[in-house]
């Protein structure tokens, strides 16, 4: 496909692209941040930075405009616009929408949501941004992409036919004998207009380094909802190229456009070698994740913790327990002797620095011996029942030397 990287400000390069010849403009400008934003790649020999701080809102706003008219000659009859933002001026920029392309225009305000993990404001932890969705005209090309059913939806009642009544009331098509007619040419969910895509993983093979680089995913499903293969995608914010590399992976042509050399070079590196993350997680889902033992927990019911899915050697962390470290719990499985238990509760703390290791044991019938040495750190705490067990095995052996 051709692709290709300008070097300059979108306002003067937009200029010479011919009226209606883009099918799909994706705009994901400074946010309004009223910062400078620097990042350096992982080999510390390249440092990337923008400024994106403005003397008020109102010059913000007219950077916008002026070029945002110019994106609406540039679009097809049947081209769509996707301005990506956040809530620093998501409001001025639906204003700033509505008049270059008109109220009517609007299609969809997207949610990209994604997971973190730390929050310094005194506020909800942010975790999402918007993407609004215009079209030029109301003749705007668009593929429906589908999703899977919830794991709650009754499938087969899904894949039975419906029709309407005399009431017009949707009831189950039913044929000559009366039997259900079942329709099995279903697709799935339409896509909705929040869309679960994770931040790239800082190991992701397609990470750059670039401040504020989206992840592929998010961009190939913005071009495969509103183009089809050999359109035209222009990116006039291109930064590290990820819409135009999305464009080259599904057979689109693509112009990106930075005022920064270094994001021009990266975006040209990209282009020669696109590289594409494909996340486990979507993959798998969310719940796949979720490996830790309902009845293991049970065991600790009541105390303050936190489960930990992906480390065998423990089963949860209690902050703010003795010291300043965390406490590190395990439950002994059934089978499993206490010595290899407590071995893997040492084993799984030794680099986390932790103010105690709790180890629960379940086996009442085992006992601490000369040959069942416990590591040093770990504590022994018998579970409820393993605990009465012990105690009435002891009564009932004093019992016996008495009698």
């Amino acid at each position: 496909m051709s692709s290709a990287v300008k070097l300059g400000d979108c306002l003067e390069v937009a200029r010479g692209i011919d009226s209606e010849s883009v099918d799909l403009v994706y705009v994901d400008p400074p946010f309004f941040t009223q910062k400078t934003h620097t990042l350096t790649t992982r080999d510390r020999k390249t440092r990337f930075h923008f400024s994106d701080e403005w003397k008020s809102q109102q010059e913000y706003s007219d950077f916008l405009r002026s070029r945002l008219k110019l994106f609406w000659r540039v679009l097809k009859k049947t081209g769509s616009i996707f301005f990506h933002c956040d809530t620093n001026a998501s409001h001025v920029i639906r204003g700033l929408l509505d008049e270059v392309f008109g109220e009517d225009m609007f299609r969809s305000e997207i949610i990209w949501y994604y997971r973190r993990w730390s929050n310094s404001q005194r506020c909800p932890l942010p975790c999402h941004q918007t993407i609004f969705f215009y079209s030029k005209t109301k003749n705007y090309k668009y593929n429906q992409l589908f999703g899977d059913y919830s794991p709650s939806t009754n499938i087969d009642q899904i894949l039975q036919r419906r029709q309407r009544d005399n009431h017009g009331k949707a009831v189950y098509a039913r044929d000559e004998g009366g039997d259900i007619i079942f329709d099995g040419n279903k697709k799935g969910v339409p896509i909705g207009d929040v869309w679960d895509i994770p931040l790239l993983n800082p190991k992701a093979k397609e990470r750059t380094g670039y401040p504020t680089q989206k992840p592929i995913l998010l961009l190939e499903r913005i071009i495969l909802l509103t183009t089809e293969p050999k359109d035209m995608v222009l990116d006039p914010c291109c930064g590290s190229g990820t819409t135009l590399v999305a464009a080259e992976l599904h057979g689109r042509h693509s112009l990106g456009i930075d005022t920064s050399p270094s994001a021009v070079e990266l975006a040209e590196q990209r282009l020669k070698n696109p590289l594409k993350t494909f996340s486990e997680l979507l993959r798998k889902g969310r719940e796949a994740y979720i490996q830790c033992d309902a009845e293991v927990i049970d065991y600790l019911h009541g105390l303050k913790l936190l489960p930990v899915q992906r480390n065998k050697g423990m089963d949860a962390i209690i902050n703010g327990g003795a010291g300043s470290g965390p406490t590190l719990v395990r439950v002994q499985r059934t089978g499993e002797s206490l010595q290899n238990a407590a071995e893997s509760l040492y084993k799984a703390g030794l680099k986390k620095k932790p103010a105690a290791m709790i180890l629960v044991a379940t086996d009442w019938k085992e006992e601490r011996t000369l040959f069942n040495v416990i590591p040093k750190g770990v504590t022994v705490v018998y579970a409820t029942a393993a605990e009465i067990m012990r105690v009435l095995t002891g009564l009932q052996s004093i019992k016996q030397n008495v009698s």
